[in-house]
């Protein structure tokens, strides 16, 4: 039997709710126009069959740049499924340069699992 820490629970379960949210809250918070700004990091191709509405493109291996981020503004990253690392790395890329960020758990396909609006 594995014996966890609750005091190690504790401060995960706090950092992982600062810092990640999921698509029926990130949903939410569009609707009440939150102070947001959700940045997909997927293919430009992916993006442009579906996305999230109002996301911007920015994938890492074709704009490694800082344009359309803002630092006003919570960052909302997400890629494509709870397997996909690029989210996690460019929310860590992005917070080390100073911007705010969270991260979509699930991303793009529990956002579609959740059957909430996809923009072409």
């Amino acid at each position: 039997m594995i014996v966890t820490s609750p005091k190690k629970a504790s401060k995960y379960f706090r950092a992982k709710m600062e810092f990640t949210t999921g698509p029926v809250e990130l949903d939410a918070m569009i609707k009440r126009q939150e102070n947001i700004h959700i940045i997909d990091v997927r293919r430009p191709e992916d993006f442009k069959l579906g996305h999230i509405p109002g996301a911007i493109n920015k994938c890492r291996a074709v704009d490694a740049s800082f344009a359309g981020l803002s630092r006003d503004k919570v960052n909302v990253v997400y890629c494509y499924s709870f397997e996909c690392h690029l989210a996690a790395s460019a929310a860590r890329e992005f917070a080390e340069n100073g911007y705010p960020v969270m991260e979509l758990e699930g991303g793009f396909e529990a956002w579609k699992e959740h059957n909430l609006p996809v923009e072409v």
